[in-house]
């Protein structure tokens, strides 16, 4: 991680744990919002006003919370407004780098080799990780936000005019959609990484047991319910859950140690999953490649950095991702 500006020691997973062993996530750090005027957001600083060009995403396609961002970008048509590099999944000893794997890209902005630069260029004294997503400010050479829930949310609606597509966060469903990702990202989309990173048993079986749980939740909700998670209309919730599973099999199961059922073995869940692939642009953000790549490059969980063959995952294409939008 960075301490004041400087990067210390190798890249490793677990930065902080609880009294029990548990992986405790890192805080975002740069919490500002783009919006249609410019005016602040519910945090940060104004002074971001949505203009095509102006802005990049830095995104990993390992990474579920990047790629929250990327469909948000895909699906509110905001392609040749925002551009985006994908950095290098393999992790390396300075944490995330650009260029040097098939469907990654060097930083065409800011020149740099690691993402660490991309934040002490907007805090020579930043302390913390360096993590994606990162949405970057061309026109102040600064970091906007590295929180993918707000980013997402700024696609939905902080680009005003400049987006188009469904409303992914609409008025009418706020607090379901509020009470559905409070509920399922502590349980499942941390919860994985609760279990995988976990440094006891007893830290290691409690969030094994909150993931299966809210697993054997989903089924029966998709069993009874509609087509996705609020009936028949496909909001960020549904976003925030499918970046989770469509890992799963492939990262999770293995990897992690959340190998009581693969998703293959929830049937509603896997056709909940194929409906949201079937959604115009999804299925262009995920790369499995990348993501079995990008996972078993950890060391510390797989020390050999053997990347296993399968699973085979029908309809999901393991290379090719199309992003779209100029750099």
């Amino acid at each position: 991680m960075l301490v004041d500006g400087k990067w210390v020691e190798n890249w490793q997973p677990v930065q902080a744990k609880d009294d029990k062993g548990g992986f405790v996530r890192q805080i975002s750090g740069f919490r500002n919002w783009v919006t249609p005027d410019g005016s602040a957001g519910p945090s940060g600083k104004g002074g971001f006003a949505a203009e095509t060009g102006r802005y990049h995403l830095y995104v990993a396609l390992i990474c579920p919370w990047a790629s929250r961002t990327l469909i948000g970008r895909k699906l509110k048509g905001l392609e040749d407004v925002v551009s985006v590099t994908v950095v290098n999944p393999v992790l390396s000893e300075q944490g995330w780098r650009f260029g040097g794997f098939s469907g990654s890209d060097p930083d065409p902005v800011n020149g740099a080799s690691f993402m660490h630069q991309i934040y002490t260029r907007a805090d020579p004294h930043y302390s913390g990780r360096a993590t994606v997503p990162v949405l970057w400010d061309k026109k102040r050479g600064t970091i906007v936000s590295n929180e993918s829930a707000e980013i997402l949310r700024m696609f939905n609606s902080g680009f005003g005019d400049l987006a188009s597509g469904p409303d992914l966060y609409p008025q009418d469903l706020r607090g379901e959609i509020d009470a559905l990702n409070d509920r399922i990202y502590p349980r499942l989309n941390n919860g994985v990484y609760r279990a995988g990173f976990a440094t006891t048993q007893v830290a290691y079986e409690e969030a094994f047991a909150e993931v299966f749980a809210q697993l054997d939740e989903l089924e029966e909700r998709f069993t009874h319910g509609g087509p996705f998670l609020l009936g028949d209309r496909f909001t960020e919730a549904d976003i925030r859950l499918f970046v989770t599973t469509v890992r799963f099999d492939a990262a999770y199961h293995g990897l992690f140690k959340c190998n009581l059922r693969r998703i293959a073995d929830y049937p509603a869940i896997s056709g909940w999953m194929a409906r949201v692939l079937a959604i115009s642009g999804v299925r262009d953000t995920v790369s499995i490649n990348h993501i079995k790549h990008g996972y078993y490059s950890i060391l510390a969980l797989n020390p050999t950095g053997i990347v296993p063959v399968g699973p085979d995952m029908p309809g999901l294409d393991p290379v090719a991702v199309r992003l779209g939008g100029a750099a």
